[in-house]
């Protein structure tokens, strides 16, 4: 449903974005590169670093579809992927800088072929490209939880706990953004490293070491709380499911007791 009034840019796979969610979307894989050492700073605060260097890459929809099909393993996606944790070498068409827009429309995309190399059990993330920095970071950040989980040797586990899990840590990520926008906005500098806001999860680290990033407007706060609802609202087994079982225990148990439980049982406590 779109207001009658609003502007929108149209992207090339017929997406719109409107003028205020353009603000803050990330159009290209160099834009990306901040937001993605915020995504790895965000998991070393929840003593989870990540140590290989895996590439994050912004692509089209074709590009993501091809890559899908790609791989040769059976994971689970979404109806509409927006993001992909890689396994396997393959060529991938990246958009390599900011397309030029002329009149709403997207009139030229700039796009480079990039060869995925096998160094580990990760080759790449990718993520589409055009879409509002806090949609855009929470993907990340639930594509990120798979390469974690096959970094550490988490296999074979069913699609409801692994993207469960997943889109816990989304869920926290989002929460964390939105605190420390919260925060900054308070007239007391200490208040930005509280602990009275509560997460998905017992980390404070990762909440209050967010708070550099400056204090958000009031329409990307409404646009994390509605990423945050459409996650905890979805209704589908795997995603939907997932994340409420995986959120109860994490709450109930924390999140290495619930990520040491599933490595040794597969299952969420």
């Amino acid at each position: 449903m779109e207001a009658i009034d609003t502007k929108y840019l149209i992207l090339e796979d017929g997406r719109k974005l409107c003028l205020e969610c353009l603000d803050s979307s990330i159009m290209d894989t160099h834009e990306c590169q901040p937001l993605y050492l915020e995504i790895q700073e965000f998991y070393e605060g929840l003593n989870m670093k990540v140590e290989q260097q895996i590439p994050l890459l912004l692509v089209e929809r074709e590009a993501l579809n091809e890559a899908m099909e790609e791989e040769k393993k059976d994971h689970h996606h979404m109806p509409e992927t927006r993001g992909l944790c890689l396994s396997e070498e393959q060529i991938i068409r990246i958009v390599s800088r900011k397309p030029r827009i002329g009149g709403y429309r997207i009139i030229d995309m700039f796009t480079e072929a990039y060869k995925l190399v096998r160094k580990c059990e990760v080759t790449a993330i990718l993520v589409l490209y055009g879409l509002p920095r806090l949609l855009t970071g929470s993907i990340l950040a639930h594509e990120m939880m798979h390469a974690w989980l096959r970094l550490k040797g988490y296999s074979t586990l069913s699609p409801k706990v692994e993207e469960g899990i997943c889109q816990v840590l989304a869920h926290m990520w989002l929460d964390s953004e939105i605190y420390a926008g919260s925060a900054t906005s308070s007239s007391s500098p200490s208040s930005s490293s509280s602990s009275s806001a509560t997460s998905s999860s017992d980390p404070d680290p990762a909440l209050s070491g967010s708070s550099k990033k400056g204090k958000r407007s009031e329409f990307e706060k409404k646009l994390g709380e509605y990423f945050k609802h459409q996650i905890e609202s979805d209704s589908s087994t795997a995603y939907g499911d997932g994340f409420r079982e995986g959120n109860q225990a994490v709450l109930k148990f924390g999140l290495r007791r619930t990520l040491d439980h599933i490595r040794f049982t597969g299952c969420f406590p």
